[in-house]
């Protein structure tokens, strides 16, 4: 049984709610998630890719000073939005 519980800071955020939060922008900006406030899909590319290069430098800064399971969760959220701008778009991100 996995007892992990997240880590917080004072404001009560942790790393994997902050990565879930970019990755939830991204699909937002991609127009798979409703904008909560305007209830619309709308697609900002430039966004997007703002949002998904957030995830990459996470990786980067973040190397060797994640567990396990906070690495699984970034990679899948960075594949995720990575597949669905690639959907969008026709091309990489990069």
């Amino acid at each position: 049984m996995n007892t992990h519980q997240p880590e917080k800071d004072a404001n009560g955020i942790s790393f994997e709610m902050f990565v879930i939060s970019v990755g939830s922008a991204a699909l937002m900006s991609l127009g798979e998630l409703e904008d909560p406030i305007t209830k619309k899909k709308d697609i900002d590319l430039t966004s997007a890719k703002q949002n998904i290069s957030i995830l990459e430098l996470l990786v980067e800064k973040t190397k060797g000073n994640l567990s396990e399971s906070e690495e699984k969760l970034l990679q899948g959220v960075i594949y995720e939005a990575r597949l669905k701008f690639v959907e969008k778009t026709g091309k990489s991100e990069t």
